[in-house]
């Protein structure tokens, strides 16, 4: 009988959906100390405003904000700090070689538990249009009015 594997959500980057298309994910381990693993598991983190660079081989993750660990004093770290992403060499190399595409970047989807590790997913994003943001947003507006009409008529 296989283990379940169990996942908990500390951050979503809804942000990222909106501003890209999303053509490829990764799954990456974080490089952390201490007391922001301790922040973490309190929940403290935004990744709004991060993003992801290719550094001489090594993948950086920039703006992602842990907050510092209430208990920590000391031994907490600056919460703005560049952090190091865990990956193979071949996927970094596949990463490289997409982003080397004109308007393709990496951009941070989410952070959260496997198990007891904490994991970052990274996407291969391509940038929307002003007019794909639009379509979306009519997309989404189209559904809730579906879903209002169904409540009215179910009843």
């Amino acid at each position: 009988m296989a283990k379940e594997k169990s996942s908990r959500l500390i951050a979503n980057n809804k942000k990222a959906y909106h501003d890209y298309f999303i053509e490829e994910r990764y799954e990456a381990g974080i490089e952390l100390h201490g007391t922001e693993v301790k922040s973490l598991r309190m929940g403290k983190c935004s990744i709004k405003e991060a993003f992801i660079k290719i550094d001489h081989g090594e993948v950086f993750i920039y703006g992602m904000h842990i907050s510092p660990y209430e208990k920590g004093n000391i031994f907490n770290r600056d919460p703005l700090r560049v952090k190091k992403l865990l990956l193979h060499k071949r996927e970094i190399a596949r990463l490289q070689a997409q982003i080397q595409q004109k308007g393709y970047t990496l951009v941070p989807l989410q952070v959260y538990f496997k198990n007891s590790l904490i994991k970052v997913e990274i996407g291969v994003a391509r940038g929307k249009k002003l007019y794909d943001k639009r379509q979306d947003i009519a997309k989404k507006d189209q559904k809730r009015e579906a879903e209002r009409e169904f409540k009215v008529n179910y009843r």
